[in-house]
């Protein structure tokens, strides 16, 4: 049948457009969805969007692992003037004096996620130069300290960001699906817009042959009287209709043609020869198990999720932060001060530290209060928004399984309608060439075979858009039974 064949001619269409330098590509449904997924700019910048959810969860784990700093002052020069007792004179006098610095450390630091605390571990050496009348140097150093510090009642970023930090990963990574699911829904836009244009054309070019035809048959049977002068005027209407249809329609295939180049990042002139998939097999898909699938894996639950815990820690870091704070320090180890390095390293003095800060608010006319309860008051709207969004994507998916199982029916009734129409068609050009059938007729059953044909394109297009969202918005292959999540390998789509 001409519909289950059908493809895009372009060698009879482009012979009257002036194209040069072109080169032919044949693609069928699946081919180009591949295709958009793999070189299309939106492919590209969904990738690009998972590679920074990707690097920012790398950072997050790297922050969670010991890390290692070098601290430097190589040079500080300080001029001052200074006041000092002189005692021959019995006054204080004002004096000119100059200090050169430099400061080296190294730094072993590890934070402490449930307390909140980091523990650290660092040495230091200090050099110290005073010129002007009192001249001196000397080197002070830190060979070893261990210590710990902490806020004893403050907010906790790194309890928080356990929580959150890995739900952001894996609701990129299911975002990413979710966008690639998104991309074949447009390939899916791209090619039957491509194969609409080209049915149109087809039938155009059909339509003008038919009217040429006709319009010689009925100048023919007009010079014997066997049909009207009106009649014959109709056929040469239809066949000036049926050139400026071509016309048009040749628009639009190039349009078409072009848009579907440019999506899938070619050439814009490249010729595209379109395959239509068949009338696909039946698949079953049942609202309650698509809105399981749906919980299960759609990033829109796993990002509602994200925004109440975001939402929560806010609620936590005001609330504490408008309480008193309090800090401990506390660290033990070794030090020396002499006027050489050598020196500086014998001998070494423990040196212990045990420090408590507390910070007090006493008057801050409400900001901290203002705060908490802006806090407590958003979490609540993200609470009752996160519901209503769980609301509004459980009725997309419904609706979208209620419309595929119906769509897989309709294909099957536009079918039948094709080919009904086709017949009707065929029969009634045949009674007209031999005088038992007029002009309207024909008009008729050419009209109604078009829009048979375009019917079953729209009903194939209308199957394969309600297929893909069911994938998008379930991120689940109902053919093989399998998540999309969990087939994908993310590390291949890494690019260092």
């Amino acid at each position: 049948m001409k519909r289950r064949n059908l493809s895009i001619c372009l060698v009879l269409a482009l012979s009257c457009m002036p194209l040069l330098a072109q080169h032919t590509v044949k693609l069928d449904l699946q081919e180009t969805i591949e295709l958009a997924n793999d070189s299309s700019l939106s492919a590209f910048r969904y990738q690009n969007m998972y590679l920074s959810g990707y690097w920012e969860y790398r950072t997050f784990k790297a922050n969670r692992l010991p890390s290692l700093t070098l601290n430097l002052t190589p040079a500080q020069y300080y001029r001052y003037i200074t006041q000092r007792y002189d005692s021959n004179e019995d006054m204080d006098v004002y004096r000119e004096q100059q200090m050169f610095s430099a400061t080296a450390g190294l730094s072993l630091a590890q934070n402490f996620d449930w307390l909140g605390g980091t523990f650290y571990i660092d040495t230091q050496l200090d050099f110290m130069r005073n010129f002007g009348d009192t001249k001196s140097t000397q080197f002070s150093t830190v060979p070893f300290r261990i210590g710990y510090q902490q806020e004893l009642l403050g907010y906790n970023a790194f309890r928080w960001d356990r929580k959150i930090e890995p739900l952001k990963f894996e609701k990129v990574k299911k975002q990413f699906i979710y966008h690639t699911e998104e991309v074949a829904e447009e390939a899916v836009n791209y090619f039957f817009s491509l194969a609409m244009a080209q049915a149109d054309y087809k039938l155009a070019e059909d339509n003008l042959v038919t009217a040429d035809t006709l319009c010689d048959i009925g100048m023919q049977r007009q010079k014997i009287a066997s049909i009207s002068q009106a009649d014959l005027l109709t056929l040469k209407l239809d066949k000036v209709n049926a050139q400026n249809t071509l016309t048009n329609a040749r628009i639009a295939l190039k349009r078409a043609m072009s848009a579907l180049a440019t999506f899938l990042n070619m050439d814009k002139n490249t010729t595209i020869e379109l395959d239509l998939p068949g009338r696909p097999r039946h698949l079953e898909v049942l609202a309650d198990e698509a809105l399981q699938k749906a919980k299960e894996n759609n990033p829109t639950y796993l990002e509602q999720r994200q925004n109440v815990l975001e939402a929560e820690r806010d609620v936590d870091r005001t609330k504490k932060e408008s309480r008193f704070s309090a800090s401990f320090n506390a660290s033990v180890g070794f030090n020396q001060v002499s006027d050489n390095i050598r020196s500086a390293y014998k001998n070494l003095l423990q040196q212990d530290l045990v420090s408590i800060s507390v910070s007090i608010p006493l008057i801050d006319w409400g900001v901290r209060k203002g705060k908490y309860n802006m806090a407590k008051n958003n979490l609540n709207v993200v609470k009752i928004a996160a519901r209503q969004e769980e609301i509004s994507l459980e009725e997309d998916v419904v609706m979208t399984v209620s419309d595929f199982n119906v769509q897989q029916d309709l294909i099957e009734g536009a079918e039948e309608a094709l080919d009904l129409a086709e017949l009707a068609y065929e029969q009634t050009r045949q009674r007209f060439i031999i005088g038992k059938s007029d002009v309207n007729s024909l008009t008729l059953a050419l009209n109604r075979q078009q829009e048979a044909q375009k019917n079953y394109i729209q009903a194939l297009q209308n199957y394969w858009l309600s297929y893909y969202k069911i994938r998008k918005l379930t991120l689940h292959d109902f053919e093989t039974g399998f998540s999309l999540s969990d087939r994908f390998d993310f590390k291949n789509r890494i690019r260092q």
